[in-house]
């Protein structure tokens, strides 16, 4: 049979592999880095025969997403091989390749120790070594159950039994074998970059009411190098942890006696959420949008009108006032219609932009809390826009320059996702096409790339998401643009056309940070704690050398806070050394000397926390030079500020 390798055509015997046909593509040095074999849409094992309908074949090099991604899962099925040999009790459940590594489940009696992964990890360096091959088996599914049947591995059985498919696949190496689609590595040799994490629990199906597992997490890349890369970065990752920083910066905190998911805000967590905010509010303004605010809780019955009670009520919590059921708002959007709804208005009258920080809640397991990152009550940036057809493309275009320039304030780049249809969802198929054609139309007048992500809309409409990239290459999801026909419909908004006749809006839905909390939570990340000048929650401290100089330090003081500036005096009776270290671990911006040679010159000596130290300078160019680093991003932004403390 003939085929085409890597563009060049070749002659190939009946029943040849996949090696067989890319070893006649590529070079042998290329060939040593082929993890598998893509042919159309199927990746397959190297060791594949060449299908009959297959035109074209490529490879699949390791460093490559698709390669990565087959080592992972290959490096689970090692790692699950490793457990299984040194405890033979454990029950195996599913191991997948996950952004950047895998997991493998376990059922055993006793937790999983730090030494416990180091053997684990061990026994897998062995079978390295040993180089063992992957083969994969086709079984009827009452062979593959009774063959884990066997083997005591009752898990399989409960997958093959959900699965029904009539052929599955088990894949071996070594004494090792389980149900898996594949494709995996050639041989275990080709596995030499992994690092076992840690070991979480994790319940089997994803449900609190079956059996907790022991989830053990890894990594894995082509080469020691990539690997080394990674390892660094999540080491970087751990000094940025918010939750250590927030404690360390005095910014936040939680409590057991509040409940999980409640954050409790120290005063200079407070204020730079009131920094944040009140910058929020100016911007909204300067774009045309209304403030308002809506209650906490209002009636089932209207959660039930807008459909959240049948597709969300899962995440929601309910309560109880003179025997009528209420729902704690997971989101602000109803309230928003209602306020549409106050009055007839006319197509001259739209768009009506309506914003609101709105504190919401929603229930969260408690296995996936994380400091900031995933709280049960936070505060929404959530805005509604309810506009004419017509004006739908401008509307969504306006929305996405604003997260745009609100990003580029803060240096984050980011890519665009748009979300379509779940399946659990409510509104017609027309509607649905005409929002996600919306967004996709716009994204396409911007110019801005965009990928698809099946599936993952919210259940009312299809939603573009914002994915930020941090200063350590990871990703988070904030900003978001959700376009919905259908609420609209449901709570009969409408408006006086031109033509006298009522017409029924469209809806945006969108949010610029998003969570309040887990931007703040990206921000102390993104600049590991070093918030910018303008955000600082102080942004200078004065620092004086004895207590001689009291005096002129209280007057500095008074003169930089009348500027507008977030100042603080420490005049304890310590080192200065002491108090610029501890100024240092706390991200102050600048740290302002005050000893006898400035007191006579009625100046400061400044220091500040990146190392650029002006010296001695008089507090009128002290209090300029603070004021012009606050601006700096807003300029670089082409944003007009007018920056205050």
């Amino acid at each position: 049979m003939q085929i085409e390798v890597s563009g060049k055509q070749v002659d190939l015997a009946e029943g040849a592999s996949c090696a067989d046909a890319l070893q006649q593509g590529v070079s042998k040095k290329q060939f040593k880095n082929v993890v598998a074999a893509r042919c159309g849409e199927a990746v397959l094992d190297l060791t594949t025969p060449v299908p009959q309908t297959c035109t074209t074949i490529e490879p699949v090099f390791a460093e490559s997403e698709e390669g990565l991604h087959i080592i992972r899962h290959s490096t689970a099925h090692l790692m699950a091989e490793a457990v299984k040999k040194l405890f033979p009790a454990a029950k195996v459940t599913i191991g997948p390749a996950i952004k950047d590594g895998f997991y493998y489940d376990f059922d055993f009696e006793r937790s999983f120790t730090p030494e416990d992964l180091e053997a684990i990890e061990k026994e897998m360096l062995s079978s390295v070594g040993a180089n063992k091959d992957f083969s994969c088996t086709a079984m009827s599914a009452d062979e593959a159950r009774a063959y884990f049947d066997a083997m005591g591995e009752t898990y399989k059985g409960e997958l093959i039994d959900d699965l029904g498919a009539d052929v599955y696949t088990v894949y071996t190496h070594g004494g090792f074998a389980d149900l898996c689609r594949g494709p995996h590595v050639p041989r275990t040799g080709m596995l030499k970059a992994f690092k076992l994490l840690s070991v979480a629990g994790a319940y089997w199906r994803g449900s609190e009411k079956n059996k907790q597992l022991q989830r053990i997490y890894g990594t894995a890349w082509s080469d020691p190098k990539a690997l080394k890369k990674h390892l660094d970065r999540l080491e970087e990752a751990r000094k940025r942890d918010h939750r250590k920083l927030g404690v360390q910066l005095d910014l936040f905190s939680t409590h057991e006696d509040v409940g999980g998911g409640m954050i409790l805000w120290h005063p200079k967590g407070g204020l730079i959420r009131t920094i944040l905010e009140d910058f929020e509010r100016k911007e909204h303004l300067k774009r045309g949008y209304q403030i308002v605010q809506g209650p906490l809780i209002l009636k089932r019955e209207l959660w039930e009108k807008s459909g959240h009670y049948d597709n969300y009520r899962e995440n929601m919590y309910f309560t109880e006032i003179d025997e009528q059921s209420y729902g704690i708002k997971p989101m602000n959007c109803l309230s928003h219609m209602l306020i549409f709804k106050r009055k007839i208005q006319s197509y001259r009258d739209l768009p009506q932009r309506y914003f609101e920080l709105g504190v919401v809640h929603r229930h969260e397991k408690s296995g996936v809390l994380h400091g900031l990152m995933r709280v049960r009550s936070f505060t929404q940036d959530d805005a509604h826009l309810i506009c004419r057809p017509d004006q739908l493309q401008t509307e969504i275009i306006g929305v996405f320059n604003f997260v745009r320039d609100i990003m580029g304030l803060f240096g984050f780049e980011f890519e665009a996702e748009i979300s379509t249809r779940p399946e659990k969802s409510v509104g017609t198929d027309a509607d649905w096409e005409l929002a996600t054609a919306a967004l996709k139309d716009a994204l396409d007048a911007l110019g801005k790339p965009y990928t698809v992500n099946e599936g993952d809309g919210a259940f009312y409409g299809p939603k573009i998401d914002i994915i930020l990239r941090d200063s350590l290459d990871r990703r988070w999801q904030c900003a978001t643009i959700q376009c919905d026909f259908t609420l609209p419909d449901r709570f009969d908004l409408v408006y006086v056309g031109e033509d006298g006749e009522r017409h029924r809006p469209v809806m945006l839905h969108r949010v610029i940070l998003g969570s309040i909390e887990r931007f703040i939570g990206v921000l102390i990340e993104h600049f590991a704690g070093a918030l910018p000048v303008w955000l600082a929650p102080v942004q200078a401290r004065l620092l004086n050398v004895t207590d001689a100089q009291g005096e002129f330090t209280e007057k500095a003081r008074a003169y930089l806070a009348g500027r507008g500036i977030r100042v603080e005096a420490d005049t304890r009776n310590e080192k200065l050394g002491y108090k610029v270290r501890e100024a240092q671990v706390e991200k102050i911006p600048y740290m302002l000397v005050v000893g006898d040679k400035e007191v006579e010159a009625g100046c400061v000596n400044i220091r500040s926390r990146d190392g650029d130290d002006p010296g001695l300078v008089t507090l009128e160019e002290a209090a300029q030079l603070i004021l012009d680093a606050a601006q700096a991003p807003f300029k670089r932004g082409g944003m007009r500020y007018s920056f205050s403390g």
